[in-house]
């Protein structure tokens, strides 16, 4: 089955927000570390065997206060296509047509948007400078800067690079993930450090 282009666009944002939630205590309670606020671009490419490969890209806007996650998704031109709220009434994904979908968790809008749980944990933590302990144990082939920074690692079938770093974290992520029959690469540069 071959995802429309705005579903690999959702997959994205149901990605970052269900990792932030997945390792971290509930968006009700204050998380550990700042406030994080990044915004940058994104491009996703997803090769499935037999099929040509789907690609897109575009920008986006994370806004996390420990309280409410928020990313909006545009377009190359800056159209918002999609936003992505998550705080203690659950989950909500607006699309640029006004459609509102709602779910108790995280977890529960990937399921109702992609029809499929999607087994991505951590990227909350991957985007800021130190990563909570948790999330550490969970990793494995973890390599680290001259600085003592997690550079590269694998996490729940993802392959992480983290590279040109700022006070809060890297500007560069790029993540990798095979299964049987696709291929996913995205690559997130952080604009505004």
């Amino acid at each position: 089955m071959r995802f429309p282009a705005w579903r690999f666009l959702l997959w994205i944002a149901l990605s970052i927000i269900v990792a932030g939630c997945a390792t971290q205590p509930p968006v009700s309670t204050t998380i550990a570390g700042p406030d994080l606020s990044r915004a940058g671009r994104f491009a996703l490419k997803a090769e499935q065997f037999g099929k040509d490969p789907e690609a897109i890209q575009g920008g986006f806007t994370w806004n996390d206060n420990g309280m409410r996650l928020s990313l909006d998704l545009t377009n190359p031109f800056g159209s918002v296509l999609a936003r992505v709220v998550v705080d203690r009434n659950g989950a909500t994904l607006t699309r640029s047509n006004g459609e509102v979908l709602q779910a108790a968790t995280p977890d529960a809008l990937v399921e109702l948007v992609l029809g499929q749980s999607v087994p991505v944990q951590g990227l909350r933590d991957w985007l800021r400078l130190s990563m909570n302990e948790q999330s550490l144990a969970a990793m494995s082939q973890i390599s680290r800067d001259s600085e003592g920074r997690v550079q590269s690692f694998e996490h729940h079938g993802w392959r992480v690079q983290r590279s040109r770093f700022d006070a809060l974290g890297p500007l560069l992520l790029v993540m990798n993930r095979q299964d049987q029959s696709k291929t996913i690469s995205i690559r997130l540069v952080i604009d505004n450090p």
